[in-house]
């Protein structure tokens, strides 16, 4: 049950902590204002759950801790990555022998073991940090243990004490009060922790549902929250240090673990020495990455090297936090849009018509509510317009649509990405939202659209006839209707068809990823040649999956 319960939650708050990862990021000023925690922590967290669904249906929690523990030490990433690898190991560790179903005394026994690990594994702790928290929750389960709570009420219960001792950070870090911020590890570790358990409980969330028998219960996050007042640091005087290294190692022999510590304390700060023979995770602040890595190397392998400046990081931060202010103090605007796209050549083209927030996705990659959810809320307007430009996204765009209180918000039910072009040509920024959505509904039904791509399977065309995997596949308007074995074959007859069906005046394709430019150009030279009246505009989508899309009108 502990397994099965671990395999299903940890992938829902990994999640989460992915989703909120820019603004964990936009808090790291500590121990250097890089803005990478929530990156690195998310990174970790997909790691984890990677390894945990290859295991099989049956793990056991040995398995499952054995996952966990090499997971996240394969995937840690950055100072944050390294420390939540070692507190996942520990309270992995700790669940092993729990009791069926589990207790308090269970759950206080697997954070006391996460304490042990996590505070081993840093040299020199500093309080107002992840770690902390990490000791705080702990303490709460011990609390819990003593008292003979249910495992449900001590789980609620460490989740308000993990966002209760987030906002306790800038107090204990003067760094984080003279920036205005939580700790940005801490702050992520407890939107795991909340996570994680609600979704064990099977609720939304904890804090909310929490019963009132804990004081500020209801109010813990919020109270943590009310601490992110993030200000841009234009000084970069977090270390000393310029260079993160991070890799990972395989010694050839065993060798003197805490001589190594200190030699890479002797070669800057922040170092981390984790795992156990003969696999490693190796993490320090340095001005020479090179000496680190040349040391290492006398005593065994290294690979997957990481090495990033610090400097130019911190400057990525303050420039992006600066925009999110500049924004956050315009106007908001009457219409905003946000469309989905699949290639970084179609996003430029929907930005360049007015689409204010892209959201990736397409075929194979559909987008969640949420995610369409959260980028409405990044447009600063009062209505907003979703195009999701493929028939499958279309049910969570107008789920997202109907979940958002604090805007009007429409869904434009684009099938391609050459329909939104359409659709934004036909709109006024100035539009009221339903004048907007019935312009745009009225321009794509001028549209028609076609693509091109490779089957993967076998299957059959609209008429009947057989479709081998492999063949290049023309659809036009949803249907299977041209076979062939080369792209500008099919692309050419499918526009041919089109329009000896209906003659069109103006030609959008789209190049996908897989296109050489030549081979587009020689696509586009065989259009003007068999339609010398088609009007053609011609661009780089860059989208999977489909060398090319097109439209006519």
């Amino acid at each position: 049950m502990i397994a099965k319960t671990i395999r299903t939650c940890f992938p829902i708050a990994a999640a989460a902590v992915s989703d909120k990862a820019e603004e964990i990021n936009k808090l790291n000023v500590f121990p250097v204002p890089d803005g990478d925690t929530g990156t690195n922590m998310s990174l970790t967290l997909a790691s984890v759950t990677k390894e945990l669904s290859a295991l099989p249906a049956d793990a056991d929690m040995e398995a499952i801790a054995g996952a966990i523990t090499h997971g996240s030490l394969m995937g840690a990433r950055g100072n944050s990555g390294v420390i939540t690898s070692q507190i996942l190991r520990g309270v992995a560790e700790g669940l092993v022998s729990a009791d069926e179903p589990i207790t308090s005394a269970n759950i206080a026994f697997a954070f006391r073991r996460a304490v042990k690990v996590a505070f081993q594994a840093v040299r020199k702790p500093i309080e107002g940090t992840i770690l902390t928290v990490l000791r705080d929750v702990s303490t709460k389960a011990d609390e819990c243990e003593k008292k003979k709570f249910s495992a449900e009420d001590a789980l609620d219960a460490i989740v308000v004490e993990a966002y209760q001792s987030v906002a306790r950070t800038p107090d204990l870090l003067p760094v984080l009060k003279e920036n205005g911020v939580v700790d940005s590890g801490a702050f992520g570790f407890a939107i795991f922790l909340e996570n994680f358990v609600a979704a064990a409980l099977g609720r939304s969330t904890v804090v909310e549902d929490f019963s009132a028998t804990f004081d500020s219960a209801g109010s813990a996050r919020d109270a943590a929250l009310g601490r992110v007042e993030i200000e841009a640091n234009d000084d970069w005087e977090g270390s000393e240090f310029r260079y993160c290294n991070e890799f990972l190692f395989k010694a050839d022999a065993p060798f003197d673990e805490d001589e190594c510590l200190k030699f890479l304390g002797s070669m800057g700060d922040c170092e981390l020495l984790v795992g156990a023979y003969p696999d490693y995770k190796i993490h320090v602040h340095s001005n020479t990455p090179n000496l680190v890595l040349e040391h290492m190397l006398q005593l065994g392998q290294i690979y997957e090297v990481f090495i990033h400046n610090m400097e130019m990081e911190a400057h990525d931060r303050t420039a992006k936090i600066h925009e999110d202010q500049e924004k956050a103090a315009e106007p908001a605007k009457a219409l905003g849009f946000v469309a989905v796209a699949a290639g970084s050549g179609e996003a430029d083209i929907l930005k360049s018509l007015g689409v204010d927030v892209i959201v990736s996705g397409g075929q194979t990659m559909n987008p969640s509510t949420a995610d369409l959810l959260g980028a409405v809320d990044q447009v600063n307007a009062t209505s907003v317009i979703i195009l999701p430009n493929n028939g499958n996204i279309r049910m969570a765009a107008e789920a997202a649509a109907s979940a958002c209180t604090d805007k009007k918000v429409a869904v434009v039910p684009t099938k391609t990405v050459p329909q939104a072009f359409s659709a934004l040509f036909a709109v006024l920024p100035d539009s009221e939202l339903e004048d907007a959505v019935a312009a745009m509904v009225d321009a794509i039904s001028e549209v028609r659209d076609g693509e091109v791509t490779r089957a993967v399977r076998d299957s059959s065309a609209s008429d009947g006839s057989p479709i081998h995997s492999g063949d290049v596949m023309g659809i036009i308007a949803g249907s299977i209707d041209v076979v062939g074995s080369d792209v500008k074959q099919v692309t050419l007859d499918c526009i041919n068809r089109m329009q000896e069906e209906e003659e069109g005046d103006a030609l959008t394709i789209l190049a996908g990823e897989e296109l050489s430019d030549e081979a587009f150009q020689e696509i586009v030279d065989a259009i003007e040649e068999a339609q010398p009246d088609l009007e053609i505009d011609a661009h780089r989508g860059e989208q999977p999956l489909y060398p090319v899309i097109f439209s006519i009108e």
